[in-house]
C-alpha cells in the first residue's frame, strides 16, 4: 500500500468531511517557507502550518537544541518536579510579557491554554467567596475546540452538535465598524450586574472568524471598564503572540492589560505542542492558602516537557535576534505595499492587514461562511499553483514565516492577484 492508501485506512484528519474531502498531500519534507510532497512538488507555506511555524520548517538551531535537551532530559512529571527549560522559559516570557504577568502555567495547545484561563477567573471569585460566574466574549470569536474554548467561541457551524452541552456565555459584537457604540452599551450593561467573572477576547485580530480586525484604542476602552466592573479580562494570544501583530504580543500595544494570556501556536517555532497560561500576580494570590481546596487542579501528562520548552527557548532566541526583526519589518512593509497595490480591485469587498497578517475578502454570491464553494475553489486554486492558501470563507489570508523572502511573497501576492482577476472574468462571463 502506497502511502496515501494507508492514510485512507487508518486516519481521521481534523476539520474534513471524509466521504466528500480530496485526499490528502502526502508531505515528506519541509525546509525554511516550502514543503515537498512525495513527487516532488513544492509549495509555499504562506499559513505557517496552520499559524504554528512562525520560523520556517526544519530549523537547525531550534532541532540541535532540541537534541542536545532530548540526550538530557525527555520528560518528567511536573506535579512536585521541576526541571531547568521550564524555569529559563517562564523567566524569559515574564521578561517580555506585559509587566502585570507574574506567572506561568503550562499545557500543550491553544485551546486548553485558554480553557485554564476560564477556569483560573471562575475559581479567583469561587476562592474569594464571590458569586460571579458569567463569561463575555465577542460574538465573532473562536477560542477552541475543548468545552470551555467552545462555550466562549461565537455561533459557529464547527459547534453546533455540541450546543445543548456548552454553557452560557454573553456575547457583544467585536468593536467594528458602526457596531462599535453597541459594543460599549452591551458590554457595560452586562458588567453592571456584578456577575460577569471574565470577559475574554483575542486582541487585534480575530483569526478563525475571518481575520477581523479592530483597534488597540477600542481594546483599551473595554478592558478599562471591564476592570471598572471588578471584571477580569482573558487575552487569547494563541494566534497573536510572538510578533504576528508586529509586536511580541498583541497586548503590547495597549495601556490597560488583560490579568490572564493563554499563548501556544508560535511559541516553540511550530517544532513541538507546548502551551502557556500567564496571570497576574492577584490571580495567583487568590489560589496561595493553607486550604488545600483552593489549589488549582489542573495538570497534563505533558505539562512543561522539557522538548518542548527546549524548542521554546530557542525560538525565543531566534525572534529577538537582528535578523528576524529585519524580516518582521519586510514583511509588513511588503504587506502594506500589495494592500495599496490591490485595494480598489472590484472582487475585492475588504482588505485589512495587521503586522505580518494580511486578509483579503472575496466578493462571492454565495454564502461568506467557512463551508461556501468559493472556499474550496480558492484551495485548489492555490494548490495548483503551489501555495498553501486555507481560506476562511471567502477570506484569504497571508501568515507567513518569517523566514520567507520577498521573492517568495511576490510568488504569493501575484497568485492572489491571478485569482482576484479570474473571479472577475468569471462573474463577467455568468453576465453574458
Amino acid at each position: 500500500m502506497t502511502l496515501l492508501e494507508k492514510d485512507q485506512k487508518y486516519i481521521w484528519h481534523p476539520y474534513t468531511q471524509m466521504k466528500t474531502a480530496a485526499p490528502p498531500l502526502p508531505i515528506v519534507k519541509a525546509e525554511g517557507a516550502w514543503l515537498t510532497d512525495e513527487h516532488g512538488n513544492k509549495y509555499i507555506d504562506a499559513i505557517a502550518s496552520w499559524w504554528v511555524n512562525i520560523h520556517g520548517h526544519a530549523h537547525p538551531y531550534i532541532a540541535q537544541r532540541v537534541y542536545e535537551q532530548f540526550l538530557e532530559l525527555e520528560h518528567v512529571i511536573f506535579a512536585g518536579f521541576t526541571h531547568p527549560p521550564a524555569v529559563e522559559l517562564a523567566e524569559k516570557l515574564i521578561e517580555v510579557l506585559p509587566d502585570n504577568q507574574a506567572r506561568i502555567f503550562y499545557s500543550d495547545n491553544g485551546s486548553t491554554a485558554v480553557e485554564i484561563g476560564i477556569k483560573m477567573a471562575l475559581q479567583y471569585f469561587y476562592n474569594k467567596g464571590e458569586k460571579r460566574k458569567r463569561i463575555i466574549a465577542f460574538t465573532e470569536a473562536f477560542h477552541g475546540e475543548t468545552f470551555g474554548a467552545m462555550s466562549a467561541s461565537g455561533d459557529h457551524d464547527f459547534n453546533t452538535a455540541f450546543a445543548d452541552h456548552l454553557f452560557r456565555v454573553d456575547r457583544v459584537p467585536a468593536p467594528i465598524g458602526d457596531r462599535i457604540p453597541d459594543t460599549f452599551e452591551q458590554l457595560e450593561a452586562l458588567l453592571q450586574t456584578g456577575e460577569v467573572a471574565a470577559f475574554i477576547f483575542e486582541p487585534l485580530v480575530m483569526g478563525a472568524g475571518g481575520m477581523l480586525m479592530y483597534s488597540p484604542d477600542d481594546l483599551d476602552k473595554l478592558i478599562e471598564l471591564c476592570h471598572r466592573y471588578g471584571t477580569l479580562c482573558i487575552a487569547d494570544e494563541v494566534m497573536t503572540g510572538f510578533y504576528r501583530t508586529g509586536k511580541f504580543f498583541a497586548c503590547h500595544y495597549l495601556n490597560n492589560q488583560p490579568d490572564i494570556i493563554a499563548m501556544s501556536k508560535g511559541i516553540t517555532g511550530g517544532n513541538l505542542p507546548l502551551a502557556v497560561t500567564s496571570c497576574s500576580a492577584e490571580i495567583f494570590d487568590a489560589f496561595w492558602s493553607d486550604d488545600k481546596k483552593k489549589a488549582f487542579f489542573h495538570g497534563h501528562s505533558y505539562t512543561a516537557n522539557p522538548l518542548g520548552c527546549a524548542a521554546a527557548l530557542a525560538s525565543m532566541e531566534l525572534i529577538q535576534a537582528e535578523t528576524c526583526q529585519n524580516q518582521l519589518k519586510m514583511i509588513q512593509e511588503s504587506h502594506q505595499e500589495y494592500f495599496q497595490e490591490i485595494k480598489d480591485h472590484p472582487s475585492i469587498v475588504d482588505i485589512r492587514q495587521t503586522g505580518t497578517i494580511l486578509a483579503i475578502e472575496f466578493k462571492t454570491d454565495g454564502q461568506t461562511n467557512y463551508f461556501n464553494n468559493l472556499r474550496d475553489r480558492l484551495y485548489n486554486f492555490f494548490l495548483e499553483k503551489g501555495l498553501l492558501l486555507r481560506p476562511l470563507g471567502n477570506v484569504v489570508y497571508i501568515l507567513p514565516p518569517y523566514c520567507i523572502t520577498a521573492n517568495e511573497l511576490r510568488t504569493i501576492y501575484d497568485a492572489i492577484t491571478l485569482a482576484l482577476d479570474t473571479l472577475v472574468n468569471q462573474h463577467e462571463t455568468s453576465q453574458t
